[in-house]
C-alpha cells in the first residue's frame, strides 16, 4: 500500500489560500459543499465501479464527506489517503488515513492509486496543468481520475424583488470572480477540464454536466451566503461594503428569491493500462 506524504500541520494556512480550514465558517462551508455536490459526486464513482480492495487519493478533501464514503466503499481491503493543505477538519478512521499535502509543491508516489479524486480544488491552484499530470502518473495503468469543478460564468438571477437587488446579487458573484483570480484561481476552469484530461494522456473521458436553480433551501445557495463571510476580506478588496454584504444575504435567504446555480462538471478520464514508451 503506497505511503501517505509526511504530515505538514502548520497552525497558519498560506497567504496564497482563498478558504482556510478550522474555523466555523469551514466547517459550515465543507457542510454546504457535501449538501449541494455530494449527490453528484458520489453516484459518478459508484457508477465508475468503485469498489472493495480500490486503492484511492483524495486531493482537498475538505471536511471529509467522499473520502469517508471511499473508505466504506472500498472495506476490507482498500485504503483511502485523504489530504488537504490544512488537515485539521479532517478525521481518520478504519481505511481512512489523513495527512496534510500541498499538490503544487509536495511529491506523490507513481502509479501507486486506482483512483484519485479531486472536488473544487485545481481551479485555485495557479499550476494547475502540471498538478493535472501529477494526479495522472499517481494512477496505476488503467486507474481513474475524477475531477469534478464548476464554471462560474454563467449564474444568472431568475427572480428577484426588484432591478436594484438583481444589480446587487450581480455585483457580489463579480466581485467573488474577481477574488479568485486575484488568488491566482480560474473561476472558468470547469469548462475546461475535459480537454485537459484529454491533454494529460487520459482515456475514456466521461463528462457529467449539471446545473440547478439556487433558492433558499438550497445548499448551493447556502454557500454562497458562507462565502460572504468566508471571503469577507476579499470581497471587500474588490469593492465591496460591509453594508452590500448583509444585504446580499437578506436578498439570497429572500424565499421568493431564484437564480440559477453555476455548472458543475464531473469528468472522468483514465491512464491507458498500457502506454506508449
Amino acid at each position: 500500500m503506497p505511503q501517505p506524504p509526511p504530515a505538514r500541520v502548520s497552525p497558519r494556512v498560506s497567504p496564497g489560500t482563498v478558504f482556510g480550514n478550522g474555523t466555523a465558517h469551514s466547517r459550515d462551508q465543507h457542510r454546504c459543499l457535501a449538501a449541494a455536490y455530494d449527490p453528484v459526486t458520489l453516484p459518478r464513482l459508484a457508477a465508475a465501479g468503485v469498489g472493495p480492495g480500490w486503492r484511492c487519493l483524495e486531493i482537498g478533501a475538505g471536511g471529509g464527506s467522499i473520502a469517508r464514503w471511499l473508505a466504506d466503499r472500498v472495506a476490507p481491503d482498500g485504503s483511502v489517503l485523504a489530504t488537504d493543505r490544512d488537515p485539521r477538519d479532517l478525521v481518520p478512521g478504519p481505511g481512512l488515513e489523513v495527512a496534510a499535502l500541498d499538490v503544487a509543491r509536495d511529491p506523490l508516489p507513481q502509479a501507486a492509486y486506482d483512483l484519485v479524486v479531486a472536488r473544487l480544488v485545481l481551479q485555485h491552484v495557479p499550476s494547475r496543468d502540471a498538478v493535472l499530470h501529477k494526479l495522472v502518473r499517481a494512477l496505476a495503468p488503467g486507474g481513474l481520475l475524477q475531477i469534478d469543478e464548476i464554471d462560474a460564468s454563467y449564474e444568472p438571477p431568475l427572480l428577484t424583488p426588484d432591478p436594484q437587488a438583481e444589480a446587487l446579487y450581480l455585483r457580489f458573484l463579480d466581485a467573488k470572480r474577481a477574488a479568485l483570480r486575484a488568488a491566482g484561481g480560474d473561476p472558468h476552469w470547469g469548462r475546461k477540464v475535459p480537454a485537459a484530461l484529454r491533454a494529460a494522456g487520459l482515456t475514456d473521458i466521461d463528462v457529467h454536466v449539471h446545473i440547478g436553480v439556487r433558492h433558499a433551501q438550497d445548499p448551493g445557495l447556502g454557500l454562497q451566503i458562507n462565502h460572504t463571510r468566508n471571503l469577507r476580506d476579499r470581497l471587500r478588496e474588490q469593492g465591496m461594503t460591509d453594508d452590500e454584504l448583509d444585504r446580499v444575504r437578506l436578498l439570497m435567504r429572500d424565499p421568493s428569491f431564484r437564480a440559477c446555480s453555476s455548472v458543475f462538471y464531473s469528468v472522468q478520464g483514465r491512464r491507458p493500462a498500457q502506454e506508449r514508451s
